[in-house]
């Protein structure tokens, strides 16, 4: 079934060295737009100058991506490793040249720095001195992200992502932009208990959306996004974490998978009901 939706332009800013960052930011983008496009009215189309850009003369190649892909884009990710990039006439690369004029823009920015090991031989010594001279400079006037492996990475953006659609002003009330779109009609916020919330939120952030109901000789867990709420085995806890998994199901925000009741996953409202929770 079709529905209208407001397309956002996603900018892919990074040097040569991160190509498999550049992958999961746009698998993770996908993801995201085939849980929340419909209910949100938002879809988000990841941009490059290697994927949006095409032969012009005239004025100087990153000119020219900036006219044709950067000025479009609403949203902005940055990652580095251990290269800078291409200088430009007016900056230390041209991936440091689409950051600092999209943030001149007002637009948003998520920037990421990768301390996963690396070769020394393989580095380009001056590159990375150029780099860390970047980095310094932002740290009094931005908040960025490091992460030490490409999972953690991608974990790492797609909560984030996540939260800056939710938290910034350029995504919010974006469906009543359309006539036909009656406001009202949006999920409501189920009343729910606080452990209720705290597991569903968790189980959001969750790569596959999943929580675990394990019984075994030493106890009980339950556990989602690498965390287990059991914190003892006393009977009174299990109990307050389980009821939570039951409130869940029983307003079809969770599905129960598989036969021994162990596994539930996430349904698409559940998604929804989550994306509206603030812990």
């Amino acid at each position: 079934m079709s529905y209208e939706a407001k397309v956002f332009n996603v900018m892919i800013a990074s040097p040569g060295d991160v190509a498999s960052e550049r992958t999961i930011i746009r698998d993770v983008i996908y993801e995201w737009n085939a849980v929340h496009s419909e209910s949100r009215n938002i879809v988000l189309l990841p941009v490059g100058w290697e994927t949006h850009s095409s032969p012009e003369m005239g004025d100087t190649a990153q000119e020219i991506i900036n006219n044709q892909v950067l000025e479009r884009c609403d949203l902005l990710v940055g990652v580095f490793w251990t290269r800078i990039g291409t200088p430009t006439t007016e900056y230390a690369s041209g991936t440091v040249e689409e950051i600092e004029e999209h943030i001149k823009s007002g637009k948003p920015a998520m920037l990421y720095f990768s301390s996963q090991p690396v070769a020394l031989d393989t580095v380009d010594h001056e590159q990375y001195s150029q780099l860390k001279k970047f980095k310094e400079s932002c740290q009094n006037r931005s908040l960025y992200e490091s992460y030490d492996s490409r999972s953690s990475f991608k974990d790492k953006f797609y909560r984030q992502l996540q939260l800056k659609l939710n938290q910034h002003e350029m995504f919010q009330e974006v469906s009543s932009g359309f006539p036909n779109e009656v406001v009202e009609s949006k999920t409501p916020l189920p009343k729910l208990s606080d452990e209720s919330r705290i597991l569903l939120k968790e189980a959001s952030q969750d790569r596959n959306g999943t929580i675990m109901h394990l019984r075994h000789l030493g106890g009980t867990n339950i556990q989602t996004n690498s965390k287990n709420f059991i914190e003892s085995n006393e009977r009174r806890e299990i109990a307050r974490w389980e009821a939570a998994i039951e409130e869940l199901v029983s307003k079809e925000l969770l599905i129960a998978r598989g036969y021994k009741g162990e596994i539930f996953e996430i349904s698409n409202l559940g998604y929804q009901v989550a994306d509206m929770i603030e812990l």
